[in-house]
C-alpha cells in the first residue's frame, strides 16, 4: 500500500475525537470503498494481459497489432520459427503449454489436433465464419472445427530475369543447375519443400510414398547440395542476397517473392511447368492457452473485412476471406503470383501427411542435405 493510502487511513483514525458517530461510519465506509478502489486499479495496471502467438515472422501488420493492443489494452506478444519442423519443435517443448494461438500449416493441422495441441472452436464466439470462403475451411481433415483459415499460396521460384540468360520455367532448373546459376542458389531449410519439389522435378507427386522414387531425389539433392548458396531462408529487405545478386534464383513463397520485389523490379516469380505445393496456413486456438477469449477477439478483429483486406495487402497472399476480398483492388486480385489461375495451378498439389515409415525415410533424407 503506498503512502497516500496510508495517509487517507490515518486521516480516519485522527478523526475520531472530532467525528460524531453517524458521520464517522460514513467516511469510514466511503474511505474503505476508495482504497479498495486505488488498490483495484494499481493490481489492473501492474498485470497487462498478454496475448501469445506462435507464429512466421513478418506474418501480422504491425499497424494491425497496434491497433488490436489500444483496442483491448493487451500487449501481443509474438514468437516465431524458422520452419514446420521447427514450429513442431518448439510445441513438444512444454506440450504446448501457453500459447493463445498457433500457427499451423494444414497438413500438420491433423498431427497437432491428435496431439492435444489445440483446442476445438467454440464457433459461438466468432462473428466471422459465414465470410469464409468454404473452400478454404474444409480444405485438410479437422479444419473446419479447430482452425480458421489465415492466408493461402504456393512454393515456387524467384530468379533475377536481368542476370540469367535463359527465363526459369522448371524445377529441374534449380534442382540441376546450369554452369551460371552453381553457387547461386538459394533453397529452403523446411524437408517438406526441399523433398516435395525435388519429386516434382523428376516428375513425380510431391506426396510420393515410392522408396525408388524417394532415393532417386536424394541423388538429386545430394548432386545439387555443393551448388547450392543458401539453405537458410532469405530475407526479403533490400539487404537480401537475391538483391545484391549474391543469389540469382531461389525456391521461395509466393507472396515473400513479391514483398522482395519491392525493394527491385528485376524479379519475376515463376509456378513451374510441372506446378508447385499450394499451401493453407490456419490459427488455431491453443488447447492450453492463458487467454482463450482474448484469442476469440483476436481472430474476430483481424478478420473484419477491412481488416482482413489490410493483412493480405501487407503479406501479398490471398486472403480466405470473402467479404475482404470485395475491398481488395482490382490490381491485387488480378495478379497471378497472389491467386493463380486455375491453368497454372492444373498440376499443383497440397501436401498430405504421410505413413510413419515414409516420412522417417524422408527425414533421413534431409538430416544427410541440410546443414
Amino acid at each position: 500500500m503506498d503512502i497516500a493510502l496510508n495517509v487517507s487511513i490515518m486521516g480516519v483514525v485522527n478523526g475520531l475525537n472530532t467525528k460524531d458517530e453517524h458521520t464517522l461510519s460514513f467516511n469510514l465506509v466511503r474511505y474503505a470503498l476508495l482504497i479498495l478502489l486505488c488498490l483495484f486499479t494499481q493490481l489492473s495496471y501492474g498485470a497487462e494481459r498478454t496475448l501469445t502467438i506462435l507464429n512466421w515472422s513478418e506474418y501480422l501488420d504491425p499497424e494491425l497489432v497496434q491497433l488490436f493492443e489500444q483496442k483491448y489494452q493487451v500487449k501481443v506478444s509474438e514468437v516465431y520459427y524458422g520452419s514446420d519442423e521447427q514450429r513442431s519443435d518448439i510445441l513438444l517443448q512444454n506440450n504446448a503449454y501457453g500459447y493463445d494461438l498457433i500457427l499451423s500449416s494444414g497438413v500438420d493441422l491433423q498431427s497437432y489436433i491428435n496431439r492435444g495441441w489445440v483446442a476445438e472452436l467454440e464457433k459461438e464466439k466468432l462473428s466471422f465464419l459465414e465470410q469464409l470462403n468454404p473452400k478454404w475451411r474444409d480444405a485438410f481433415p479437422g479444419a473446419s472445427q479447430f482452425a480458421i483459415p489465415y492466408f493461402w499460396g504456393t512454393v515456387g521460384i524467384v530468379y533475377r530475369h536481368d542476370l540469367l540468360k535463359e527465363p526459369i520455367t522448371h524445377w529441374k532448373q534449380l534442382y540441376q543447375p546450369s554452369a551460371e546459376l552453381q553457387g547461386k542458389l538459394g533453397m529452403i531449410d523446411e524437408p517438406r519443400d526441399l523433398i516435395g519439389m525435388g519429386l516434382k522435378s523428376l516428375g513425380y507427386s510431391v506426396n510420393s510414398e515410392v522408396n525408388s522414387e524417394l532415393s532417386e531425389v536424394e541423388q538429386v539433392l545430394q548432386s545439387q547440395k555443393s551448388k547450392v548458396n543458401s539453405y537458410i531462408y532469405m530475407t526479403l529487405d533490400e539487404h537480401s542476397p537475391i538483391i545484391s545478386g549474391e543469389i540469382l534464383a531461389s525456391m521461395i513463397y509466393s507472396g515473400d517473392a513479391l514483398m522482395v520485389k519491392e525493394h527491385s523490379e528485376d524479379l519475376t516469380f515463376v509456378l513451374p511447368e510441372e506446378g508447385g505445393a499450394i499451401w493453407v496456413d490456419y490459427l488455431t486456438i491453443g488447447a492450453k492457452a492463458k487467454e482463450p477469449e482474448l484469442a476469440y477477439a483476436f481472430l474476430n478483429f483481424i478478420n473484419q473485412a477491412e481488416h482482413a483486406a489490410q493483412l493480405a495487402q501487407y503479406v501479398y497472399y490471398a486472403t480466405p476471406n470473402l467479404a475482404a476480398e470485395k475491398l481488395l483492388p482490382e490490381e491485387f486480385l488480378n495478379d497471378k503470383v497472389i491467386y493463380p489461375d486455375a491453368e497454372s495451378l492444373q498440376n499443383s498439389e497440397f501436401y498430405k501427411p504421410l505413413p510413419a515409415k515414409v516420412q522417417r525415410k524422408r527425414n533421413i533424407i534431409s538430416i544427410n542435405i541440410l546443414p
